[in-house]
């Protein structure tokens, strides 16, 4: 098997490498091939001629969107067309990654994948239209992810929480805003699972159970034996300055997935994570 992996350096790529060791894997920084280069991305697929390819560069910065929707919308949106028509020119499969913002979080339950999306921010409708997009591709999974973390580059804000607790920092964490965490080496695992033999559509592929982030802040330090240690400061999401709308309820439901691939409770996953070599 060939996969062809984009945004290379990025926190979710390291583990789709690992996911893939047997197999041949092409990956490409930013540098290497910009997926806003709708020509390059096809001279690319037609020469790699993989068999699979795994979009994992996106343009993340929520707040910055507001003020640059063009980067946004290019990166997340009509790059990932330019993907699935290469995906439909050489008959790969496509596999795109999506996000918990495409709803508005006015909810009391975990969303499901026929909930009807409704973007709060610039980044979310570019994020939108990019599974959009990538389910035009013959053979697409588009996976939502929530709260990822894990991976190289380590960024989100579960790792700048596990962070500020090894170091005896302050950490302020949202009391009121609930999500359903995905550690990257799960995410990984389900992409090779679901391409290997999986429907192809929508996806919501976050770890079993959900909870606001002071409880997974606690949980964290609970794992890491510094209850007590820690400085957790809970905050309301009305109390902080933010650009953009996030959604405040934004738990999904792995429920689908779950008939494919087992999917393990966040919790477990932050132990697997906190304990890693």
């Amino acid at each position: 098997m060939k996969v062809l992996v984009t945004g290379s350096r990025g926190q979710l790529a390291g583990a789709i490498r690992d996911a893939y060791s047997d197999a041949e894997v092409l990956a490409y920084s930013h540098q290497e091939l910009d997926i806003a280069d709708v020509d390059a991305v096809m001279s690319r697929v037609q020469a790699d001629a993989p068999d699979v390819i795994i979009n994992c560069a996106a343009y993340n910065n929520v707040d910055g969107a507001e003020d640059d929707a063009a980067a946004a919308l290019t990166a997340n949106a009509f790059a990932v067309r330019g993907l699935a028509r290469a995906a439909a020119e050489t008959g790969a499969t496509l596999v795109h990654y999506s996000t918990d913002f495409v709803f508005d979080g006015h909810t009391t339950r975990p969303y499901v994948e026929e909930d009807v999306p409704n973007p709060q921010s610039v980044y979310a409708q570019s994020k939108l239209l990019g599974e959009w997009f990538a389910l035009e591709a013959p053979r697409a999974f588009v996976l939502r992810v929530e709260s990822l973390f894990g991976g190289v580059s380590a960024r989100s804000s579960i790792d700048r929480i596990a962070q500020a607790i090894a170091e005896g920092r302050e950490s302020k964490v949202f009391r009121d805003r609930i999500v359903s965490p995905s550690y990257v080496v799960d995410v990984a695992s389900a992409t090779r699972t679901l391409v290997a033999g999986g429907e192809p559509g929508l996806y919501h592929c976050v770890g079993t159970g959900h909870a606001n982030f002071h409880e997974v802040a606690l949980e964290i330090a609970r794992l890491m034996g510094k209850e007590r240690e820690a400085h957790l400061t809970p905050v309301s999401v009305k109390d902080v300055a933010l650009r953009a709308r996030r959604p405040q309820f934004a738990a999904l439901s792995n429920a689908k997935l779950s008939r494919t691939v087992p999917v393990p409770t966040w919790q477990d996953a932050l132990r697997r994570y906190l304990t890693r070599d």
